[in-house]
């Protein structure tokens, strides 16, 4: 990556944070990490260019209501959920819903960095699109 993606890390677990930010450090990733998903929200937004990497389980807000939330600011801002306790229905009905990806735990360092880099990839051709969308409006009103 010319780039380093940004991918922002959601989970409860700080050790499990702190492992996770070196693997995606040594992967090529730009980090920021929460503990808190309430506090994940903070900041992101239609032109935000990174993807979400967020556990399932944690306590107050679970990864799938933050990705309702994360949902409900950009519908088009990747998502992929990391869980230790997925099962098959419950993999369908988050990607029914429009997470990007759903990884069980313990999940290879390959496996990951090829999702979020897919997901980095998608989110840059989202962004890239609506930046010619904006240029060609701005001078079609000229």
């Amino acid at each position: 990556m010319t780039d380093a993606a940004l991918v922002r890390l959601v989970d409860d677990d700080p050790d499990l944070i702190e492992a996770q930010v070196q693997a995606l450090h040594i992967a090529g990733f730009r980090t920021e990490a929460f503990t808190d998903p309430a506090k994940a929200l903070a900041g992101l937004g239609p032109e935000w260019p990174g993807v979400v990497l967020s556990d399932v389980r944690m306590p107050g807000m679970d990864g799938f209501q933050l990705f309702q939330r994360i949902h409900a600011i950009d519908p088009e801002l990747p998502v992929i959920l990391l869980t230790g306790h997925g099962d098959v229905p419950m993999a369908v009905a988050a990607l029914k819903q429009g997470v990007y990806d759903f990884l069980t735990k313990p999940v290879g360092g390959g496996t990951l960095a090829a999702a979020l880099t897919r997901a980095s990839f998608s989110r840059a051709l989202v962004l890239e699109n609506r930046a010619l969308r904006r240029q060609n409006q701005e001078g079609a009103a000229r």
